[in-house]
Order: structure tokens, then sequence, then C-alpha cells
């Protein structure tokens, strides 16, 4: 195996045509039999791979380099998921307009070559996918959350997650209900998720403004669920399943079909097992 067959099988199970902008192959490389993968892996676990005699290092999140100074673009898969969901285009492009050009802004701002030029210098073949397996988790969550009616609970929600995935049961954290109520109907549901990150107060007013009932993030900012019950009361429902969690149910999919291609791969630095 080597780091191009490795993003190309992630992009395949996510169904995207293309390396999205926060995922990239910093350091290339082949013959590549034992795998080092972690949530975050950046230089320091990246000498610990060295050392262990791994082949490959493999971060989820950005690292650097074109993930980070790209980043921006997968920003605007958010516009995508609203338009989908019937927020109308401008009304879609007007809310990432600013989110968009700041987070551009900020990330070139960023010493982009830190990491993998740590990578280079210890030989090691290095690469992050970010959105290709955010889509995967999404996919599944929201497969899960479309086998209950409208009329079901968010508690019922929930509790179809805890049941679903193991990563929910296993995690420290607990999935939250922010806005709204655990008895409230979770009438049209969105998972709003591999877009680079949460789409905060902003993205959730837009779903709710144009019938959404129930908006679900991996996480979210307090101030944001302040303020989206300061504007919606408790008619509305935000649930927020967990940063970590959540990224393993895409993560572990995509290393299972590793495992199954033959390779070894170590899992740590907040995978958590299904």
């Amino acid at each position: 195996m080597n780091t191009e067959g490795l993003m190309q099988l992630a992009l395949e199970m996510a169904g995207l045509n293309e390396i999205p902008g926060d995922s990239a192959i910093h350091v290339p490389g082949d013959r590549i039999e034992r795998i080092l993968f972690g949530i975050d892996l950046r230089a320091p676990e990246l000498v610990i791979a060295s050392a262990r005699g791994y082949h490959c290092a493999i971060s989820h999140h950005p690292v650097g380099g074109r993930s980070t100074l790209e980043f921006h673009h997968v920003l605007a898969r958010h516009v995508d998921q609203m338009i989908d969901a019937g927020v109308p285009r401008a009304v879609a492009e007007e809310t990432m307009r600013t989110t968009i050009e700041e987070r551009r802004i900020l990330n070139a701002t960023a010493n982009y070559d830190h990491d993998p030029s740590v990578a280079a210098l210890l030989g090691i073949p290095y690469l992050n996918i970010h959105t290709p397996l955010d889509e995967i988790g999404r996919r599944r969550m929201a497969e899960a959350a479309a086998g209950l009616g409208e009329r079901a609970t968010v508690a019922e929600l929930v509790e179809r997650f805890y049941a679903t995935f193991g990563e929910f049961r296993n995690a420290a954290t607990e999935i939250e209900v922010l806005v709204g109520r655990p008895g409230n109907p979770i009438g049209r549901v969105v998972v709003s998720h591999a877009a680079g990150t949460n789409g905060g107060y902003p993205v959730a007013k837009a779903y709710f403004d144009h019938g959404i009932d129930t908006v679900i993030y991996i996480h979210c900012r307090a101030a944001d669920a302040r303020k989206l019950i300061d504007e919606f009361g408790e008619t509305e429902n935000l649930i927020v399943t967990g940063h970590i969690a959540s990224d393993s149910v895409g993560i572990n999919p995509y290393v299972d079909r590793l495992r199954e291609e033959g390779l070894e791969v170590t899992t740590f630095s907040g995978i958590i097992a299904p």
C-alpha cells in the first residue's frame, strides 16, 4: 500500500471525487504495512511512530501544508448541506461568507510547514484525512436518525445513537441536548457535520428558520447555544454528540477496511473503539 492508495480508499468510502482542502498527503511513501493512526498526530507522535517502526503516520485533523492553507474551502460544504435541506442558496452563502473569509486569513498566519517538515526529516510517510472520514460518520448518523419518524422524541433519537454506535457508549463524554427538550418531537433532522467545523449559531439559525426542527452538531460553543435559546426558546432542538466520539464513528469503518486489506493499524490519540 502507498499513501495515494490510503487517501483514495477514504475518498471512495466517502463518495468524494477529489481530496478536500482539509486533507493532504504531506510526505508520500510506499511499501506501507504498519500504520499509526490518531485523531491528532503531530511532531511528538511522529517521533513515536518512527521509533516504533511504523511505516506511516495518519492524523485525522489537519496538520499543516495544504490541509491548513486550504481548510477554508471545506467550510463551503455547509452551504451545500443547507441548500440540500431547503435553505435558499442566497441565505446559505451569506451565512458562511464571513466565516470562510475569516478562516482563510487566520490559517495563512500558521506555521504550516512545522509538522510536515518533522515527518520529512524523520523519513516517515505522513498524511491527514479529515472531511472524507467525517463524511462517513455524517452519513452513518444521518442513516440512524432517518430510521425514526418525525414524531419520535429527542430522547429517542439520543437513545438510538447510543444503541447504534459503540463509540458513543464507550466515550467519556455524553450526548447533550443544548437547545430544546428531550421530550420534543425531532421533526425534520439535519446532521451538520463533515464541513470543516461546526456552523455555530449562524448555521443552526438558518436551518431553524427554514423548516429544520433538529440540528445535530458534534460540538458547539456554549455561547452559540445560548443565542439560539434566546431566539428560539425550547421549540427547536440542538443535539451535540461529542467531538472525539463522533470523529471515531467516521474513522472506525475506514480502519476496519484497512485491516481487511491486510494492514496493521494501531489506533490511539482519541480514537474510541466501537
